[in-house]
């Protein structure tokens, strides 16, 4: 749950925007949802409009206009024309200016994928919030701030929100001053995350730095009528690139294979030496290109992690400071430098070959510490990796495939801090996703491609135990969700393929054979009977009847040799 804080001066205004239309008309059905006792008591079971707001707004505002508190807010001073600080002549410091600031503004909103809460699960987390924050409630130990906690239903990114809107006057006059509240709301929400059962935004332990989407990206997606935003797309590409290359000159030259446009961002006065990278997709209908930096993608994304899973030899940091300049000059055309591996024609016998790596893979990580959280960040980058690229060639939207991909991601997302270079007696996934991104397409090697996937489910099923032995009882269930969930559907599609593809394959194989083949074949099959030589087992109403046929055969045989109108042969 994430809050938002903002302060102001007129209360009125808030509780019209609140109850009004919003700016793209997102606003629906706007109702109290908790607050003040006596303002819950007449406007909190019915839908809201203009009137009752500025009615709202009077009673909360009460206790200011009562007491005649004036409640204000020191606030830095920037240039409009510039956007630089204005700095103080007098103390050299940036200048700042006295603001009436006696409405306390806060947001709180779920994830667009945790869904939606009742009007009563709304209600009890608003009044807990205002409490834990000092505001109203029989334990502060002060007089009441007067609020009221309002939901308009969903955003424009469609994320679950209420706004809870408070007088910074209490009700005998004296100021409702929260020392660093912005800092409290955040430690209140993750209290409440708790308490109440929601999805904790970072959790302790082993916390994990995924980066969410903004809501313009959200909105331009949407106006494209695109199912996802380009940072989810670019994200898969570059995961799967990355993980697919042996070397830094492989990746650049599997993100331009990708389709993408790529920037690098060279040091201050050198051509050789790159810090960053920026990607992005290419435009159409004449659109702007959206450029996104690979540390918005993904924490374990940027060019200094990922040079952490590759080899430091000399002689590969020339051949990838060529390709960067390479599609530097001109992101729209490229021709790469030193052509590698990723232009052959992978052998179908690949696929056996690494499903044996990923065995070795699989010793090897059982020996790993469940706490050593950057070694495993290694093993769930490559996993994720693999998951993304097999989704860039099977999926046309994104499906089950993406949904583990991102879930594996997500243990790959740690602080710069806690990350250190890929052990090198670690065994590489390079070659099974590079496999993936050249081969991998349903219909050639299908039994041979389930074989890799399986490894691959064993490899997030070790990831998932790390977890668990490390005491993340989030990430454990989250990857115990993708295994049985988006990976069982995966599997199970693979193996319904693979019959269905056997039987047209002897059906195919019939229809070749000459008709001569073809005729002696039928007169084979009619001749020898089909099925189990065992016998049925009978039930006992079957051996009653075959008991019964079985006497009258016996009579039949006793008695005279005549034909039916009784006279002998």
């Amino acid at each position: 749950m994430m809050p938002n804080v903002t302060y102001g001066a007129d209360m009125g205004g808030l509780m019209r925007y609140l109850v009004g239309e919003g700016r793209a008309n997102e606003h629906t059905e706007q109702h109290l949802v908790a607050g003040n006792s006596a303002i819950m008591a007449q406007y909190g079971y019915e839908v809201l409009d203009r009137n009752a707001a500025v009615k709202i707004a009077a009673d909360l505002d009460e206790p200011r206009q009562v007491y005649g508190t004036q409640v204000r807010r020191s606030v830095k001073q920037f240039d409009p024309a510039t956007g630089e600080p204005v700095i103080d002549p007098m103390t050299g410091r940036q200048a700042a200016v006295k603001q009436d600031a006696n409405v306390w503004h806060c947001s709180l909103s779920l994830s667009a994928e945790e869904g939606h809460l009742t009007d009563e699960k709304w209600g009890l987390i608003a009044t807990d919030f205002v409490r834990r924050m000092g505001f109203a409630g029989d334990d502060i130990g002060k007089s009441d701030a007067r609020w009221v906690a309002v939901r308009h239903g969903d955003s424009k990114a469609g994320n679950d929100h209420i706004h809870i809107a408070v007088s910074l006057v209490r009700e005998d006059g004296t100021k409702a001053h929260i020392p660093y509240d912005k800092r409290l709301s955040q430690s209140v929400t993750r209290d409440l995350e708790r308490v109440h059962g929601l999805v904790e935004l970072h959790p302790e332990g082993r916390e994990l730095g995924e980066r969410g989407i903004v809501p313009g990206a959200r909105e331009a997606a949407r106006k494209r009528d695109a199912v996802e935003p380009d940072v989810r797309r670019l994200e898969r590409s570059v995961r799967a690139a990355a993980s697919a290359s042996v070397d830094e000159g492989e990746f650049v030259r599997r993100l331009r294979a990708e389709g993408l446009l790529v920037r690098p961002r060279f040091a201050v006065g050198r051509n050789d030496v790159v810090q960053g990278y920026t990607v992005a997709l290419r435009p159409q209908n004449n659109e702007p290109v959206r450029w996104h930096g690979g540390g918005t993608l993904a924490r374990d994304l940027t060019l200094p992690q990922l040079r952490n899973g590759w080899p430091d030899e000399p002689g590969q940091a020339s051949d990838a400071a060529a390709e960067w300049r390479a599609t530097a000059k001109n992101p729209w055309k490229y021709e790469p430098v030193k052509p590698g591996r990723e232009t052959a024609t992978p052998s179908p016998a690949l696929f056996e070959e690494y499903a044996a790596d990923m065995a070795r893979l699989h010793e090897y990580i059982q020996r790993v510490d469940p706490a050593d959280k950057a070694t495993w960040a290694h093993v769930a980058r490559d996993t994720a990796g693999a998951y993304a690229a097999w989704s860039r060639r099977l999926e046309p939207t994104p499906g089950p495939l993406a949904d583990a991909a991102r879930s594996l991601a997500r243990s790959a997302h740690l602080r710069a801090h806690e990350t250190t270079p890929r052990p090198v007696s670690m065994p590489a996934m390079a070659g099974t996703t590079a496999l993936i991104l050249q081969a991998a397409a349903k219909g050639n090697n299908a039994a041979a491609e389930l074989l890799l996937f399986k490894q691959l489910a064993m490899t997030s099923h070790a990831i998932m135990s790390a977890h668990q032995a490390a005491g993340d009882a989030r990430r454990t269930t989250e990857i115990s969700t993708t295994l049985r969930g988006q990976l069982s559907e995966v599997r199970d599609g693979y193996q319904t393929y693979i019959t269905t593809e056997k039987a047209a394959a002897n059906e195919r194989a019939w229809e070749a054979l000459p008709e001569r083949l073809k005729n002696a074949r039928r007169v084979s099959e009619t001749n020898f009977p089909v099925g189990s030589p065992v016998p049925t087992p009978l039930t006992p109403y079957q051996q009653q009847e075959a008991d019964l046929l079985t006497q009258r055969t016996r009579e039949a045989r006793n008695q005279p040799d005549t034909d039916r109108d009784g006279y002998g042969r």
